[in-house]
Parts: C-alpha cells; sequence; structure tokens
C-alpha cells in the first residue's frame, strides 16, 4: 500500500479539481480590523455554544451538542465539558453548605465556569473589497450591537454599504457597524461594483458549518486534561495526556462572572 492517493497525471490532475469543497467564509476580526459591507440580510446569522480554556484549549463546539431549553440551559445531552461543570458547581454547593469562605467558594464557581459553553454568534456580511461573503465571530453584547443597526436600516440594506469595525481588546473590545453615507465619495470603483452584485445571491446558512472547529467526545476528554481537570471523576480515562497543540484566539478571553451564572 502506498502513502500516496495520487502520483504523477493523477496528482496534477488533482489540483484542478477540488472536489466540490467551499472555502470557509469565516474571517478574522480582530481589535483594529475593518471591512466595508453589504447586508444582505438581517437573518444570516447562527448562533452556537463553544467551550475553551483561555491559552489552553482554543475554542470548539461539541459534534453532539447539549440539548438547550428557550433560554440556553441544558436539559438534555450534558457533553463532558458540561458534566464537569456540574461536578464542579456541586463542589461549590457542598462548601458553601459546609462554611467555606465566600472567596473558597467563588474559587470553585470560578474554575466550573470555565467548563462551560458560552454562547456566540456568527454573522455573515458581504465583502466589498473581495466580492465575497465573510463570517465574523461575535459575543452576544456585539451581536446585539450590530443587529441594532441592521434592524435600523432594515429597509435600505440593498442601497445602503456599511463599515464593520473592532477596537479594543478582550472585554473592552468594540463593534461597530456605520452607514458609508457617501458611497460615491467612499466606495472605489469595484467595491461599488461589488455592491451592485450583492442581491445577486443569498447568504448560504450552510456555510455557517465550515466556521467552527467540531470535537467528538475523545478529543473533548483529552481537551479536559489538557486544561487541567482530573477525568477519572467523570470515569474517564485516556492514558498520557497529550499536551495541547491549539492556540488560543482573541475570543477565548476570560468573562466576569455575575451570580446569575451560577446554578445555586
Amino acid at each position: 500500500m502506498s502513502m500516496f492517493t495520487k502520483v504523477g497525471a493523477e496528482a496534477v490532475a488533482a489540483t484542478n479539481n477540488d472536489g466540490g469543497a467551499k472555502e470557509s467564509p469565516i474571517t478574522s476580526f480582530k481589535s483594529g480590523s475593518t471591512y466595508k459591507v453589504g447586508v444582505k440580510s438581517i437573518e444570516d446569522v447562527a448562533e452556537y455554544y463553544g467551550y475553551s480554556i483561555y491559552k489552553k484549549v482554543n475554542t470548539f463546539v461539541p459534534k453532539n451538542p447539549a440539548t438547550r431549553n428557550a433560554r440556553g440551559f441544558i436539559d438534555a445531552n450534558p457533553t463532558v465539558w458540561d458534566q464537569a461543570a456540574d461536578l464542579l458547581y456541586a463542589d461549590a454547593k457542598a462548601a458553601k453548605e459546609a462554611g467555606a469562605t465566600e472567596d473558597a467558594v467563588k474559587k470553585i464557581t470560578d474554575e466550573a465556569y470555565l467548563y462551560r459553553g458560552k454562547q456566540r454568534f456568527l454573522r455573515a456580511f458581504f465583502d466589498l473589497t473581495t466580492g465575497k461573503d465573510i463570517v465574523v465571530d461575535l459575543s452576544p453584547k456585539q451581536e446585539k450591537t450590530l443587529k441594532a443597526v441592521i434592524e435600523k436600516y432594515a429597509k435600505k440594506l440593498g442601497s445602503i454599504a456599511f463599515e464593520l469595525t473592532k477596537t479594543g481588546a478582550g472585554q473592552n473590545a468594540v463593534v461597530a457597524l456605520s452607514p458609508i453615507i457617501d458611497m460615491d465619495e467612499d466606495l472605489t470603483d469595484a467595491e461599488r461594483a461589488n455592491f451592485a452584485k450583492i442581491g445577486s445571491a443569498p447568504f448560504d446558512l450552510a456555510d455557517f458549518e465550515s466556521c467552527l472547529y467540531v470535537a467528538d467526545e475523545e478529543e473533548q476528554t483529552k481537551n479536559l486534561v489538557v486544561a487541567g481537570f482530573d477525568i477519572a471523576r467523570l470515569g474517564l480515562s485516556i492514558g498520557a495526556a497529550a499536551p495541547s497543540n491549539v492556540a488560543p484566539t482573541e475570543t477565548d478571553a476570560p468573562l466576569d462572572i455575575s451570580p446569575d451564572d451560577l446554578p445555586f
């Protein structure tokens, strides 16, 4: 059996056919980013719950995600990460009932919160520079900000372009979507030509599926080890723990925890 799938002429021909695969539209949206965009529809958005540990495990979505109710609370099929969080919250509750100090209890709940899935949003825009659809990853607050602007101009989306920006970092990051009032002055000829194409094809919602990293239960378990959780408490074992091979992203910054986040 050869290590190569194609050689010679077959290998040459292979680069002429991508097998129908589409390039993911996910786009880097770091602080300082600026895009001139069009909005095809206010409905070009997807909600997901991502799991990560800052500087240890990059954001992923479970292959078999938990079932959540309308408020986002899990009511069935918790992932191993959800189970880890529940164990730690139970530890915190037991510590509180045993008379532990508030600081001691908070230390446990803070750790538990790290393993919870965090609500995130993907929103699609039409990049006027490239003439292609792009997708940016947003926090709930950022999505609300952009949605409010899109709703305001909902009846004029076919005639108004926008500037999409991100400034600041971490929890101080701010996103903005500002209408471009003078499109003749502020858009190049190519950007105006691309804007004229905005209604030619709607965004394919199926493309959202290519924007996130999906982890099966085995990988989720390995990630728990990387994060420092004792998986034996879940009755799990993977042998020697492997080092993390993922790098943190800007969206993985630690989050503040309020009493509303706690399950007790």
